[in-house]
């Protein structure tokens, strides 16, 4: 199947010619774009959470699943009466997760919406992207293309965005909404390094665009040359995600700067690194550094270093616009693994982030980026300010996105950069805190229903009413991984770290006790 407006099928395209024909389809997002909230007849969304990362960083099994469901937030946008969506998983939902979603939509009775709802699986859990199983399936691609009412009003959700989501696009005939895979290296370590300095934005003191063991020392030696008392530095793959790229050296008690063993010395201290995923071995790392490359940085310390990050989008109309900022909790062997985070940021430091970020989006506009993506920064305490360094740029949907937009679909408010406060329209603050990472092993011992009937008995669904409460997600990887993710939400931050606790305590208490075996009599 293909509706491109050329004579050959997309596979005997070379990638020149698919990017012109991408552009020609692209074109028409503006269009759609306006089209969008107008509640016409027509109006569609594909979403097509596909996970197109780097392999060292590849989920499997029931994680990928969860991945992949993590976004059935996005249901919520059925509230628009006419709007009808289709929804694409490696394997089948849960129909029980279904119908937990559509119970959130305020103001819509849930079987309409249902009836807008098509679910399409692929059937095939493999531990590869999403898109890369729909692009060798042309009988699902004519599937979802039959359900597409008007393709003029229609447009494709990624999570990623690859020339994998590039030549589905092209296949369903529908623009796509989110980064051109042509600027992919600006979202990588190197690129996003490049892209600071243009825009004038602080960011650590390091170096780029590195593919050798050899290459990471030097740069470490000149580090140390030019700031002298670096206690730490980080190596980073250009392509990690969520901290699973990052390393650790730890660069104390060295000899002197140009000191005759100062190189060899440091080679020992690169090649038994601490590593931040928790799967990938030293060998497999250096072998992805020089296949990918990657970047050295000064790790910035202090006795408070926080990791804030902005949220914006840069709308196919060329606007920029600033949606959020959050506190991001990070862990793991370096502390750089991101676990969930809270919103908004502190309003100490979330101007200053803001502007920096905004600054950021601009030049990304001026390149012609699409879509939405974050900013992360590590901010640190000086006296009784705060210093900010920009260290990251996501070109994708990320950890941040689904708990922002849940609380905003579900709320109708909206977050105010100027006051770094989020309000409804009853003018309520509205606080999350929010994790993909709640996991125990006792949690297998749920399932889905089990789950559902916890939270009913227990009074922490989120309800519409007060607008307060915990809304969950990931839920299909609780039975066999033992993790689920969740969103809590209050009217302060102490309010939601209190639903947060809660949940947990409540969750973990309940397993353990399921898991207690019984005495016999």
């Amino acid at each position: 199947m293909t509706t491109l407006d050329v004579s050959r099928p997309l596979g005997e395209l070379d990638e020149q010619e698919r990017n012109a024909a991408y552009d020609r389809l692209q074109s028409r997002l503006p269009a759609v774009w306006r089209s969008m909230r107008l509640n016409e007849p027509g109006e569609s969304v594909v979403v097509v959470p596909s996970v197109s990362l780097d392999r060292v960083t590849a989920k499997v099994g029931a994680i990928n699943q969860a991945m992949e469901e993590r976004y059935l937030f996005l249901l919520l946008l059925l509230r628009q009466p006419r709007l009808r969506m289709v929804y694409v998983t490696s394997g089948p939902v849960d129909p029980a997760i279904v119908e937990y979603y559509l119970a959130l939509l305020p103001g819509v009775i849930p079987s309409h919406a249902r009836a807008r709802l098509s679910l399409v699986s692929v059937g095939d859990l493999t531990a590869r992207p999403l898109t890369e199983k729909l692009l060798e399936r042309p009988r699902i691609l004519a599937d979802i293309g039959a359900l597409i009412p008007d393709r003029s009003r229609s447009h494709l959700v990624p999570y990623t965005t690859t020339t994998l989501e590039r030549d589905l696009a092209l296949e369903l005939g529908i623009p796509m909404y989110g980064a051109d895979p042509r600027h992919f290296a600006l979202g990588t370590k190197t690129g996003c390094r490049r892209l600071f300095d243009e825009a004038g934005v602080d960011y650590p003191a390091g170096f780029e665009d590195l593919r050798s063991v050899d290459a990471i020392v030097d740069s470490l030696a000149q580090l140390r040359a030019r700031r002298p008392g670096v206690e730490e530095a980080m190596v980073k793959l250009n392509e990690g995600v969520a901290g699973a790229g990052n390393a650790l050296v730890d660069l104390r008690g060295l000899p002197p700067t140009g000191s005759p063993s100062e190189r060899a010395d440091l080679e020992g201290r690169v090649r038994t690194m601490e590593l931040e995923g928790k799967t990938v071995t030293h060998d497999l790392y250096f072998a992805k550094f020089a296949e990918r490359a990657g970047i050295v940085e000064e790790r910035i310390i202090g006795q408070e270093v926080l990791s804030p990050s902005v949220q914006l989008r840069i709308t196919p109309l060329g606007e920029v616009e600033v949606l959020s900022t959050h506190d991001q909790i990070l862990g793991g062997p370096t502390g750089q693994s991101y676990l969930g985070c809270r919103f908004p940021a502190d309003p100490e430091y979330a101007g200053t982030i803001t502007r920096q970020a905004s600054a950021v989006g601009a030049r990304l506009a001026e390149l012609g980026v699409l879509g939405r993506f974050a900013i992360d920064f590590v901010v640190v305490r000086r006296g009784a300010g705060w210093e900010s360094y920009a260290i990251e740029v996501n070109l994708r949907k990320g950890g941040t996105t689904h708990p922002f937009l849940t609380l905003q679909f579900l709320t109708n408010g909206r977050y105010d950069s100027q006051t770094a406060l989020f309000t409804t329209p009853a003018g309520r603050e509205k606080h999350l805190v929010a994790t993909d990472h709640l996991e125990d092993p006792s949690l297998r011992g749920l399932r889905v229903n089990d789950l559902f009937d916890v939270v009913a008995r227990t009074g922490l669904h989120f309800d519409p009413a007060s607008q307060t409460g915990v809304v969950f997600h990931m839920i299909s990887s609780v039975t066999e991984a033992g993790r689920v993710g969740m969103t809590a939400v209050g009217d302060t931050a102490a309010k939601a770290q209190e639903w947060y606790d809660r949940a947990e305590r409540i969750l973990l208490s309940e397993a353990r006790s399921a898991a207690t075996p019984r005495s016999l009599p």
